[in-house]
């Protein structure tokens, strides 16, 4: 029963990734990946067992990523103006396509590294390492500086669910550590990215980068 909920989750999380490669809405964007953070709470439940210290990480987990880093986004956004991420540097439609071929070298590596742990679902390795190459995907790929700082919360999500899925326990010192970092990368990116569209009125890198000359 147990492995039935951790595969649906795990398919929702695959789902939110397809989706977040064709999205040029910001909102929508961020939406997902505070979607992604819910997903990563119920698989640190459902994997740890529903002891007190696994109700704990999901319930910073899921505070942490699904709702306190998608509020801070949301109000740089708000802040920004920003509510699409237009001409990225690969197109939304290309992206899918890259997209499938990420997915299908996923499930070939999840079949081949011997990283599951025992009565962990086989889809929860190939879910995260394809949520780690989406993260990395939208951080080269997309143009907008905010789009790539969601890139990078993705990627940590693909981080932290391979995690879950080698490790039998881990330390909660450890994971509250974890957390502590991502919160000051995401607080400092949405920051930088403010202070950035507030003197040149933009957030598009491409243009951050003919500054260099």
């Amino acid at each position: 029963m147990m492995d039935g909920v951790v595969d649906r989750l795990m398919v929702l999380l695959i789902l939110s990734d397809v989706a977040l490669l064709g999205m040029s809405r910001l909102g929508a964007v961020i939406g997902l990946a505070a979607l992604q953070g819910a997903l990563l709470g119920g698989l640190a439940l459902s994997a740890s067992g529903e002891t007190s210290r696994a109700v704990l990480l999901a319930a910073v987990g899921l505070s942490v990523r699904g709702l306190l880093f998608p509020w801070l986004l949301r109000r740089t956004a708000r802040r920004a103006g920003v509510q699409r991420d237009l001409e990225p540097f690969v197109g939304y439609a290309l992206s899918l396509l890259i997209g499938i071929v990420m997915l299908g070298a996923s499930m070939a590596l999840g079949a081949r590294l011997p990283l599951g742990r025992a009565g962990v679902s086989n889809l929860v390795v190939p879910a995260a390492l394809f949520t780690m190459f989406t993260g990395v995907f939208l951080i080269v790929a997309r143009r907008k500086a905010l789009t790539q700082c969601v890139g990078y919360l993705v990627l940590e999500n693909g981080i932290y669910g391979f995690g879950a899925a080698s490790v039998g326990e881990i330390p909660l010192l450890v994971e509250l550590g974890a957390l502590l970092d991502l919160f000051v990368a995401v607080l400092v990116m949405g920051v930088a990215v403010y202070r950035i569209t507030a003197e040149f009125d933009h957030m598009d890198t491409q243009r951050l980068d003919a500054l260099r000359g």
